[in-house]
């Protein structure tokens, strides 16, 4: 099922125990099209700080199912776990160390390696081990480019294709259980 990124973007988000905060913004890859992160505006709960989840953090179904009721989304992490994140700057680009401190906090597998647009498979999964302790170290490399990119600073850019412009972005369609983008 697909949904417009559009009527995501101030979502309330829960824990598992308890209201975190509301739907900021997303990370997207450049390259494999698909939603690497959610940015989450913490709030009054934690003060001045924003937050990545990962799509790990949601069911597979997460973003065709919020609550009904409450129209909220759903992440499978307790406020704890994500109080205890790595801390990010969403005014600098997220580097590769980042990701990779992030990743192995949660204990989940890296998308960056693999045939997969999530690494291993097609989409978000927990393949690999999942404790900390028995998580390969992948070394960064200085070459590494990342490639995410913000979905709202995106849109807005202009569209132009090779014999002249074609429109320009005006929002992002994703494919729920893979978070891929249309």
């Amino acid at each position: 099922m697909f949904q417009d990124l559009n009527h995501l973007y101030g979502k309330k988000l829960s824990a598992t125990d308890g209201i975190l905060g509301e739907v900021r913004d997303f990370y997207f890859d450049d390259q494999s099209w698909a939603i690497r992160y959610l940015v989450a505006d913490t709030g009054p709960w934690l003060a001045g700080r924003q937050v990545l989840l990962s799509p790990h953090a949601f069911d597979r179904q997460a973003l065709g199912r919020a609550d009904a009721e409450t129209d909220v989304l759903h992440v499978t992490l307790t406020r704890k776990q994500i109080e205890g994140s790595p801390s990010i700057d969403t005014h600098r680009p997220v580097s590769r160390q980042y990701e990779e401190d992030y990743y192995r906090y949660y204990g989940w597998p890296i998308y960056w390696e693999g045939g997969g647009i999530w690494g291993a498979s097609g989409f978000p999964t927990l393949t690999l081990p999942t404790t900390p302790e028995n998580r390969p170290h992948h070394g960064h490399n200085q070459r590494d480019d990342v490639h995410l990119r913000s979905t709202k600073a995106i849109t807005g850019y202009r569209v132009q294709a090779a014999d002249g412009p074609v429109g320009s972005v005006t929002g992002f369609m994703v494919e729920g259980w893979s978070w891929g983008l249309r």
